[in-house]
């Protein structure tokens, strides 16, 4: 069976895919990584705002994936045990890294790394200004997310990136609905606050740069 087939089959019936990786199917094993490498490497990234720890992240939450699969029991949805296992990986690799390293600045290559749906530049060729501004903005956002509390920026990723279900984020953190739409509603009044301050200090900076008019 292709991994397309599979990969069907466990849109139709989670449980028989389950059943697949449980008994240690390769192709299965593959569909999942294919269906899921992309998605937890943004949460990842999103959450550190480091490419090479998201790298890890991903790494690590596979490999818990493939030791607990044989334990999963379907007490939830196999997407939610999922991101449960990257944000808990996320979380303990940002507890460890602010420990015993300095956040440092964004790169140009840490923020368009394969595969990572960040800053994308179409086949019509932007303008080098036009790139360079869109990078700029994409960094705002990823410093803006940082500064963010860890309770609050899952939320929004999880939401606002990720395009998941206020149910379904409910489930993954165990929250009720209820502290899911408070937290993403200060989330978002916060990440407000913040690119707007970020926006205005970057519109004077070019504000001074331009020439000045002739009367």
């Amino acid at each position: 069976m292709s991994n397309f087939e599979i990969g069907f089959e466990f849109v139709e019936n989670e449980v028989a895919f389950v059943d697949r990786l449980q008994v240690g199917s390769d192709e299965a094993f593959e569909t999942l990584i294919h269906l899921y490498q992309a998605p937890i490497y943004n949460v990842a990234y999103r959450i550190l705002g480091d490419a090479a720890e998201a790298s890890d992240a991903v790494q690590e939450t596979f490999m818990k994936i493939f030791k607990g699969i044989k334990t999963f029991r379907g007490e939830c949805g196999l997407k939610t045990w999922i991101y449960r296992i990257a944000i808990s990986e996320s979380l303990n690799r940002q507890r460890w890294w602010r420990r015993w390293r300095r956040h440092a600045p964004v790169s140009i290559d840490e923020t368009t790394p394969g595969g990572a749906r960040l800053v994308e530049v179409t086949d019509s060729g932007p303008s080098p200004e036009s790139a360079y501004a869109q990078l700029e903005m994409e960094q705002a956002v990823q410093r803006a997310l940082d500064a963010l509390g860890f309770e609050h920026r899952v939320v929004v990723v999880l939401r606002d990136i990720e395009g998941l279900s206020y149910d379904e984020i409910s489930e993954m953190l165990g929250l009720s609905l209820g502290t899911v739409k408070s937290r993403l509603w200060r989330a978002r009044s916060e990440l407000k606050g913040r690119l707007e301050s970020l926006l205005k200090s970057r519109g004077s900076r070019q504000a001074q740069v331009l020439p000045a008019k002739r009367g």
